[in-house]
């Protein structure tokens, strides 16, 4: 594989930036869809109650994935920088670190949330008549969460070594076979059991050990740099040092996930106040700006990558290089799917919308709102260029205070004010100010500080 110190020193380094992320935006939107695709299965063959009984699910596996994805994170920053710096031997430590960490917190979760399933469900307020119906489906999906949990991590350790064309093929594969087996497994077709509610979740633990699988077969075969051979697999073990590093890396990240959710719940009970057609209408905006997030946050994940990189290959001055190309392609790509957002506004809500009037709702706030995409694009490049160097705590409190001291207070009073539509223009001032804050805190003291790699 080509080291990406050689890369970052291209004259046309735009164009690995650019390779190294297509993948990623395609991989991001694939697992979206495959979710959609699944929930789709579920409504169609089994109707509003199984609907229900799975979305109960949705905040536990929140909270599991804040975990999962902070943890990844970090890792991800340690496994950039030992790449970076060509130390293979450090790489594989972080690799077995990190999958320690997984493996026994994936088993816990998966024993405690059997044990407890009923018991967490009826914390969560679930409707009696479907809990024969989640119970079961929940109990499936926290008994297979150490299979997903492997799963992320290998795969974004994977684009700390600058490959994020393999966790794409992963994804496919668990897509296409969530696809075939969720529906096959509901109907009890060709012959299989008719085994109802917990299809997709027996469907999502096939996926996930067929890719495992794959992956250990495909590396060894390609003799890739994280191949999981003998060589590996003996460094799965407890590191203290790694570990204290890892999680100092990760808890704020899963933190700064945890109170995003709490504010949409915040945000979406002010909605709910205006009827069911603004609920209707804030679920469509969500679908499409989640669609035009994707890419800015692949290119923070791009630009946090390389930057790893290049500080453990101890050429921090190329720093400036990898945050003005994001920058770069935060206001090209963003920018052009923002303006295509506008454009085709109508059409966008109707793949969501069928009722006119709801539909004119939708468009009137997307217009609100769809600009400031781009400027949180442009604070998520700078809070990852910062994390690359373990800057993390100032980051995620500049996140955390624009939520709760900006957005939910705004969307408060501007809502008094202009009604549904002050909402959005709070969410639109939180991101504003969230660029403005985090470009700041970066320009003016973190690229004042020393700089030099983590381990």
């Amino acid at each position: 594989m080509t080291s990406r110190q050689q890369l970052l020193h291209q004259p046309h380094f735009w164009k690995t930036f650019l390779i190294f992320l297509l993948p990623l935006i395609a991989t991001n939107i694939l697992q979206n869809l495959s979710g959609t695709i699944n929930t789709v299965f579920v409504g169609q063959m089994m109707g509003v109650d199984a609907i229900a009984a799975i979305s109960v699910f949705f905040p536990i596996m929140f909270f599991l994935l804040a975990f999962i994805i902070g943890l990844s994170s970090g890792a991800t920053v340690l496994v950039g920088q030992a790449w970076g710096a060509k130390n293979i031997e450090k790489v594989r430590s972080v690799v077995g670190s990190t999958l320690f960490l997984t493996l026994i917190g994936g088993c816990i979760i998966a024993l405690m949330g059997v044990i407890f399933s009923r018991d967490l469900l009826l914390l969560l307020g679930i409707d009696p008549k479907v809990m024969h119906l989640s119970l079961p489906y929940v109990r499936w999906m926290l008994a297979g969460s150490p299979l997903l949990f492997v799963y992320i991590i290998y795969t974004s350790i994977l684009r700390g070594v600058g490959d994020s064309v393999t966790p794409l093929i992963a994804l496919g594969m668990t897509s296409i076979i969530g696809v075939i087996i969720t529906p096959v497994l509901i109907g009890g077709y060709f012959g299989f059991p008719k085994l109802g509610i917990i299809a997709p979740a027996i469907a999502t633990i096939v996926g996930y050990t067929a890719v495992l699988i794959f992956l250990y077969v495909f590396l060894n075969k390609r003799n890739h740099p994280l191949k999981p051979d003998r060589h590996l697999l003996s460094h799965i073990r407890h590191d203290s040092a790694l570990t204290k590093i890892i999680l100092r890396l990760s808890i704020p990240t899963a933190i700064q996930m945890v109170t995003t959710s709490i504010a949409g719940l915040v945000i979406i009970g002010l909605v709910n106040q205006y009827g069911a057609h603004a609920t209707a209408a804030y679920g469509a905006v969500n679908q499409v700006l989640n669609y035009i997030q994707f890419p800015a946050l692949s290119i923070a994940i791009a630009a946090s990558i390389f930057a790893a990189q290049a500080i453990g290959a101890g050429k921090s001055e190329l720093l400036s290089k990898v945050t003005k190309t994001a920058l770069g392609m935060n206001i090209i790509i963003t920018g052009i799917l923002i303006s295509l957002g506008y454009l085709f506004s109508k059409y966008l809500m109707a793949l969501f919308i069928t009722d006119a009037d709801v539909m004119v709702l939708g468009q009137q706030l997307l217009f609100i709102v769809l600009w400031s995409i781009l400027f949180f694009g442009a604070s998520a490049i700078f809070a990852s260029i910062m994390r690359a160097s373990g800057t993390v705590n100032v980051p995620m409190m500049i996140n955390i205070g624009s939520i709760l001291l900006i957005e939910i207070p705004a969307a408060y009073c501007f809502s008094k004010i202009w009604g549904l539509q002050g909402i959005w223009y709070g969410y639109a001032l939180a991101f504003f100010s969230l660029c403005i804050l985090q470009g700041l805190y970066f320009q003016f003291i973190w690229k004042k500080k020393k700089i030099q790699a983590l381990i």
